[in-house]
């Protein structure tokens, strides 16, 4: 049986679909997944994503019907759960409708970037930026050219475009096979998540766009942040600290976004005798940091060091480390709003119940490139908008 990849959901091929073209172009389709042909969390996995992916751009590739690759907008999606209990066989028999708006020779691909930049205690205007699919082509901006700053990820080379003009939706052609590269995806136990209404395991979750990779920490930290530099991740460990009490276990882990340009998953763990505190982890596609919001019900401190300390100089927005690394990088951490440095390396926020922050290294440390330098990447903090991904007629 043929395979039909629907975004990053991959289902068997159908053998039949049917078409229809009253206010738009639309297509059927309807399959089955069956236990034991797949493992039974592939099974179900595969059920969450149908149902997961339903109002979600995808580019569609079928393995035997090629003519109808294209991008698609999945308008409706539905499925169906069925046990043989003698047999010991569930089948998963999903249907799902898709809006066509073309193969990618007709049509265009648009980054929608909206909003203001974050707001913040340093008078920054930061920096206007976004980072379309690995092998995309024909960046288009209108008279205003960007520059171009290229990041070597385990997709491959990536390409961010900064300084783009205010009041522009950038637009840029992508083959169907490369729209998925360069991606942002959430794990649980190995698996890639579609959608964002799957439970995670609080310790086998994570999150990457292939230069940031998050990850729960069981000891010696509450996560880890890795850097893709030099052809290797680069971990290092850190305490998300609330009131003096470091985070040791996370109760429950869930996401609230997950788009090929945008994941945020987020933490949540009780605090004692009463009470919950929240942090929210975000990737954005081409990102060498992960941005975090870290919250407590009550007013006090918040803070998040690195578990082995290295020494930072403080540059009022952010903290840097000193000299490079072994690994031929310098950490770095940084906040929108006013911070305390911490000793270990990181920020300390006093008497509040929120905290923003960012955590990422600059590669190359001391020879970074323009676009990599600590400022730099505190600009595209302050500077980085919401992000629609579009896909219009040429």
């Amino acid at each position: 049986m043929a395979d039909l990849q629907l975004g990053r959901l991959v289902l068997r091929e159908t053998q039949r679909f049917t078409e229809s073209a009253y206010q738009g172009w639309s297509m059927h389709i309807e399959g089955v997944e069956v236990c034991p042909m797949l493992t039974r969390e592939e099974t179900w996995d595969r059920f969450d994503g149908v149902l997961g992916g339903q109002g979600g751009l995808v580019a569609a590739l079928w393995e035997e019907k090629s003519e109808r690759n294209g991008y698609y907008t999945i308008s409706s999606a539905s499925g169906e759960v069925r046990d043989r209990k003698p047999q010991n066989i569930t089948e998963i028999a999903w249907k799902v409708s898709l809006q066509r708006h073309g193969p990618d020779t007709d049509v265009d691909l648009e980054s929608r970037l909206s909003g203001a930049v974050r707001a913040n205690d340093f008078s920054l205007t930061g920096e206007r930026w976004s980072a379309p699919s690995i092998g995309h082509y024909a960046y288009f901006t209108g008279a205003t050219i960007p520059s171009v700053l290229t990041r070597a990820s385990t997709d491959g080379t990536i390409t961010v475009y900064r300084g783009v003009p205010a009041g522009v939706s950038p637009r840029w052609g992508c083959r169907v096979e490369d729209y998925l590269r360069g991606r942002v995806r959430v794990l649980n136990a190995g698996f890639e998540r579609v959608g964002a209404a799957h439970p995670l395991r609080t310790d086998q979750w994570e999150m990457s766009n292939g230069l940031v990779r998050v990850r729960p920490l069981t000891s010696g930290g509450s996560i880890e942040v890795a850097s893709f530099t030099s052809g290797a991740w680069r971990p290092k460990a850190w305490w998300i600290d609330i009131g003096g009490t470091q985070v040791t276990d996370w109760d429950s882990a869930s996401v609230l976004q997950n788009d090929l340009e945008r994941c945020t998953v987020r933490l949540a763990v009780r605090r004692s005798p009463v009470g919950r505190a929240y942090l929210d982890l975000t990737l954005r596609r081409g990102s060498r940091f992960v941005e975090g919001y870290l919250q407590r019900g009550d007013s006090g401190n918040l803070s998040v060091y690195l578990a082995t300390s290295e020494t930072c100089t403080d540059s009022t927005s952010y903290v840097v480390r000193s000299t490079n690394d072994s690994d031929g990088n310098r950490v770095i951490a940084g906040s929108a709003r006013d911070f305390d440095p911490h000793a270990n390396g990181g920020l300390t926020r006093t008497s509040n119940t929120a905290m923003d922050f960012w955590l990422g290294v600059v590669a190359s440390g001391s020879g970074a490139v323009s676009g990599d330098a600590a400022t730099d990447l505190r600009n595209q903090y302050v500077g980085a908008l919401p992000e629609t991904v579009a896909a219009v007629r040429r």
